[in-house]
């Protein structure tokens, strides 16, 4: 006769075969290995329409006009002046970059070290860890619906790390020798850092400190997006990732110190995110904004390519529980002057949404918007 135990661990095992729910992603070519086997080739599939091309320099503002900066240990500290400049952050820009945040130096390199380690790996043993046909965790790509959309120059490789329950292992490589530790360590960190952003954005939108995290509902998850974008000899051609939002309450990102590859939407035209030594970048997802009534914004990001180094990045997502409704908070909501402009609408259906859809700048939230 089964034990409880023993049938508990039966139907875990069945919901990790089953995958995440959230959707699937149709399999493509590793960019890496188009890269490797003919470097000058950019074939049609990755060529973008002129109108969707990276722009020019001249038709992008310079590095100087950089995102806000909000130092977190200042915040901890409960500096005032810090919390409105994350106000004025999240309301004009849904980006900034984030120090002060206590990740040691050695903790990020070791994160950025695992990715490389990765991507170093031979296709034939990346391809162990690919995404299931049911699932978007694992080595692969994202976003990709039909056999005729252009795609995106990079590969990566999707797993969800907190919390441990979330986890499915077979898609984490750890035979690569220090692989899951790296994660481990880093995504401790992360788990730290986004409990006390949210600490403050929570007083800000008239809640108790641990309101955000409590509109998460019981499972608060976080998915590891780790990112690849091989060099391209033709880079005005391609983009690394499209134009779009993130469907996450807040997206925090590791990227490399030394290669400018993110650019954010800002006021109609594209801003290069000038990496900042050891700093995250942290940029507001859908379901915040929804929770905020369009008060915080989440905004369209991409990023792009270049002929001379590849580029590495670490993107976690900070994901509600399947059923929490995403619908404004009522402190976010007056009538009077800032009436209600969003659904009520369970974040799994949101997502599900979203990940059935190509990459489109911010049309996705036309979906959670009410018609007013």
């Amino acid at each position: 006769m089964e034990s409880k135990f023993e049938n508990e661990d039966r139907i875990e095992i069945v919901k990790m075969e089953e995958g995440l729910g959230y959707g699937s992603s149709l399999a493509v070519p590793s960019v890496q290995e188009i890269v490797r086997n003919e470097p000058m080739n950019v074939p049609e599939r990755y060529v973008r329409e002129t109108k969707e091309r990276p722009l020019i320099s001249s038709q992008i503002l310079p590095l100087s006009a950089r995102i806000p900066i909000i130092n977190l240990s200042r915040l901890a500290n409960g500096d005032d002046h810090e919390r409105l400049k994350l106000h004025i952050a999240c309301k004009e820009w849904g980006f900034f970059q984030l120090i002060g945040h206590g990740i040691p130096k050695e903790v990020l390199c070791g994160m950025k070290e695992a990715v490389e380690a990765f991507f170093r790996l031979p296709l034939t043993e990346k391809k162990k860890y690919a995404m299931m046909v049911n699932d978007l965790q694992g080595y692969g790509q994202s976003y990709v619906v039909s056999g005729e959309q252009k795609l995106d120059w990079n590969d990566l490789i999707f797993l969800m790390v907190s919390p441990i329950s979330t986890r499915n292992m077979k898609y984490w490589p750890t035979a690569l020798q220090g692989f899951k530790e790296a994660v481990e360590d880093y995504s401790s960190y992360i788990v730290n850092v986004t409990n006390e952003i949210f600490g403050h954005l929570s007083i800000l939108m008239g809640m108790k400190r641990e309101g955000l995290k409590e509109l998460h509902g019981e499972i608060m998850k976080h998915g590891m997006r780790m990112n690849y974008y091989p060099t391209c000899s033709k880079p005005e051609l391609v983009l690394g990732v499209s134009p779009h939002s993130d469907a996450s309450s807040i997206t925090l990102l590791l990227q490399d110190d030394d290669i400018t590859g993110l650019q954010v939407r800002h006021m109609d035209v594209w801003v290069p995110v000038e990496p900042l030594a050891n700093a995250l970048v942290v940029n507001i997802g859908d379901a915040l904004e929804g929770w905020s009534n369009g008060v915080y914004k989440s905004v369209e990001h991409r990023a792009v390519t270049n002929s001379e180094k590849s580029r590495i990045s670490v993107a976690n997502f900070v994901i509600p529980d399947n059923e929490v409704d995403i619908g404004p908070v009522e402190t976010m909501v007056n009538e009077k002057c800032k009436p209600k402009l969003y659904k009520n609408m369970k974040y799994i259906e949101y997502l599900r949404y979203t990940l059935a859809r190509e990459m489109d700048g911010k049309s996705n939230l036309e979906y959670l918007r009410l018609d007013v």
